[in-house]
């Protein structure tokens, strides 16, 4: 796998997508008291097919979910549901294996504030 590009299944997707410092500057909402979106992440998500499932993920605790909801809808960020209150250690995926070998989990960690989208080819 080369860093910009991700070979996957034709299978749909679930994608566990944090917020902060991946889709909008970190801590924007609070340092400069609204959020940014990080260029180029909106017009990634927009083209996440429509069978896939968008989780956003965030320590942000319930305090700014309205905020965080309503900057999301009026930036046309299409998610399925949103988790809140998370813990700020590390996120931790776990799956199992096909067994055609298909691995079915997958971790893409960025710079923080610096969107670089990955090229997801479906082939497999």
């Amino acid at each position: 796998m080369s860093e910009n590009k991700l070979i996957l299944s034709t299978l749909p997707k679930t994608w566990f997508v944090d917020i902060d410092g991946t889709l909008v500057k970190h801590n924007g909402y609070k340092i400069d008291g609204h959020d940014t979106m990080l260029d180029g992440a909106k017009e990634y998500m927009a083209q996440i097919p429509a069978e896939d499932k968008i989780i956003l993920t965030t320590s942000r605790t319930d305090e700014y979910r309205e905020q965080t909801l309503a900057f999301l809808k009026n930036n046309g960020v299409r998610f399925d549901d949103v988790i809140f209150n998370l813990p700020m250690g590390e996120r931790i995926v776990m799956n199992d294996r096909k067994p055609s070998g298909l691995e079915m989990s997958v971790a893409i960690n960025l710079d923080r504030d610096k969107f670089v989208g990955v090229e997801i080819v479906r082939e497999l």
